[in-house]
């Protein structure tokens, strides 16, 4: 498997880094919750050392970035690319992301986000990002399109979540020149 290096970026709010092994206690901390993972489809960590496996042998592996708040050093979430699972042949990428419930509802994944895309598509060179999320992520929802992504549709009985279930999910995406057009309206301010 591919080992990233990443690129720190700053916000406002947030420092987005290169995973370390040291932060299995921190995302531990956050995805044991049983409101984390379930609801975009993984099951919370029983322990640090599958948050320590999951640091290693994923977000190592992907392009993938520690989100630490500011204000306290913590890692409070993940977000990255990864391999755009419809658009194979394209160049494009997949943003994913998680986030404590501790930090919901203060804008910090939007602010996040937007940092993200404009990597993709200043630095990477990306034609087209896309995202998915579950018909009942609602937060997700809110982010993904406050970030300017376009709705193209929701695939149903589409992604098999850690337990089995299979859900609907909804697909959207933004092209390079959304992105160019927006940024001009000052949509990438954080």
């Amino acid at each position: 498997m591919k080992k990233y290096r990443i690129p720190t970026i700053e916000t406002k709010r947030l420092t987005l880094r290169m995973w370390s092994k040291k932060d299995a206690a921190d995302l531990y901390e956050y995805a044991k919750n049983p409101n984390v993972g379930p609801i975009a489809g993984w099951k919370p960590h029983s322990d640090q050392a599958e948050s320590r496996f999951i640091i290693s042998e994923v977000f190592l592996q992907k392009m993938a970035w520690a989100i630490v708040d500011k204000d306290t050093g913590k890692v409070i979430g993940s977000i990255g690319f990864e391999d755009d699972k419809f658009r194979p042949d394209i160049h494009s990428r997949e943003m994913g992301y998680s986030l404590s419930e501790d930090f919901w509802g203060k804008g910090l994944m939007t602010e996040a986000a937007k940092k993200i895309i404009q990597y993709a598509f200043e630095v990477l060179g990306l034609d087209i990002l896309s995202i998915t999320t579950s018909e009942d992520n609602l937060r997700s929802r809110r982010v993904i399109e406050k970030c300017g992504f376009e709705y193209e549709g929701t695939l149903r009985y589409a992604y098999k979540i850690y337990d089995g279930t299979i859900e609907e999910i909804r697909c959207y995406s933004m092209m390079r020149q959304e992105y160019i057009d927006m940024k001009k309206r000052g949509w990438c301010d954080v």
